[in-house]
């Protein structure tokens, strides 16, 4: 049995009329099927890395302006302090020494001289520049919750990984049909030259890489998300730093409360522009895949 077996299969072998590719004309349509579409589905990937990148740079712009926003109220608070402290009456043990000589009425003219305006304007200054910090971080915030969830989705999918290997695979088919159809002189010069396009077109799908399109998706995805928390901590923050109730009361809670806000306004700012760098690199990588599906489906037609 097993010498039967192997004549049979050497004489197999040897038949010239025996080929394992399939016919020119069925490659070629085999190759439009597989590598059709897949430029359409990079664009898609491309059309939201490129929202998602405008939307984390408005939220890097927001954090921005928070912080620097931040910083000048601080700046604003010093003022204050130093004017309070000028303005304040000198108590008793000051009065009787002799560094201080103020009577009853200079203490009152200090007290209801312009100064005390001038410490009105800075307060509605300083309040003012703590509610446009607070709005400024609940805006980062919100981009980088819209960054997160247009990140997240924005993956290469099973279903289009698939689509590329089976290009990929027709493509290599029509090679070998190719080179039979040459051999065999089963095809005309024209669909020779036809499939040589195709196969000099889509082959170069061998050769991109798709795995950083959905590494930076995640990198982008997890630096909005810990742009959501900072900027979450920062605006809850900045708006109970710049209540009135925390303001009249403990000094060094305020500037506590206000040095935490200026903090997350900076992490916020941080992770919104490393988010943008993620999508924009995420960008320049789908379109390496998608020039090469271009030039394919190109040549398809």
């Amino acid at each position: 049995m097993r010498k039967i077996i192997s004549v049979s299969v050497f004489g197999l072998l040897l038949a010239p009329n025996v080929t394992f590719a399939i016919d020119l004309n069925t490659a070629l349509e085999n190759v439009k099927e597989a590598c059709s579409g897949i430029d359409a589905s990079l664009s898609g990937l491309k059309t939201k890395a490129g929202i998602n990148t405008a939307i984390t740079t408005v939220g890097t712009a927001a954090g921005g302006v928070a912080l620097g926003t931040g910083i000048a109220k601080m700046e604003v608070d010093k003022q204050i302090d130093l004017l309070a402290a000028l303005e304040k009456a000198p108590s008793d043990e000051e009065r009787d020494s002799n560094t201080i000589e103020l009577t009853d009425e200079d203490i009152a003219n200090l007290q209801n001289d312009s100064g005390a305006d001038e410490i009105a304007e800075l307060e509605a200054k300083s309040k003012m520049l703590g509610n446009v910090r607070t709005g400024t971080l609940a805006a980062s915030t919100a981009t980088n919750i819209v960054g997160t969830a247009l990140a997240a989705t924005n993956k290469v999918e099973a279903d289009l990984e698939e689509n590329i290997n089976k290009c990929i695979s027709a493509t290599k088919e029509l090679s070998n049909a190719k080179l039979a159809a040459k051999v065999e002189n089963t095809a005309t010069e024209e669909e020779i030259a036809f499939a040589d396009r195709i196969i000099s077109a889509c082959r170069d799908y061998e050769f991109v890489d798709i795995k950083p399109i959905n590494k930076r998706a995640i990198g982008a995805a997890v630096a909005s998300g810990i742009g959501i928390g900072t900027g979450t901590v920062g605006t809850i923050t900045s708006a109970i730093s710049n209540t009135d109730k925390t303001r009249a009361g403990d000094e060094k809670l305020e500037k506590d409360l206000n040095m935490t806000a200026n903090v997350m306004a900076g992490a916020s700012t941080a992770a919104s522009a490393t988010a943008t760098i993620f999508n924009a690199t995420q960008i320049s990588a789908i379109k390496k895949v998608a020039t090469v599906a271009e030039t394919c489906e190109g040549a398809l037609k």
